[in-house]
């Protein structure tokens, strides 16, 4: 009878491992996801604010005055 040996005890010793280690991953990836990463880009999160502003301005939805006063509270955050 052979049993499980050296190899069954290294067999379990990296299951155990693999486990917590696995679960921190998703933890990981569960966060990244959830915050949204915008922040990660290098990039501030008022970017896509400002594009969409340009071009409700260019496109005559809002006046200038308008778009002057949402670009401050944009650009004040």
């Amino acid at each position: 009878m052979m049993g499980w040996g050296y190899y069954g005890l290294m067999g379990g010793m990296f299951g155990m491992m693999l486990i917590p280690l696995a679960l921190i991953g998703v933890t990981i990836y569960a966060i990244i996801k959830l915050t949204g990463n915008n922040n990660m880009r290098g990039g501030r999160s008022y970017d896509n604010s400002l594009e969409i502003l340009n071009e409700r301005f260019v496109k005559g939805e809002i006046d200038e005055e308008e778009y002057k006063r949402k670009k401050e509270m944009l650009l004040k955050r």
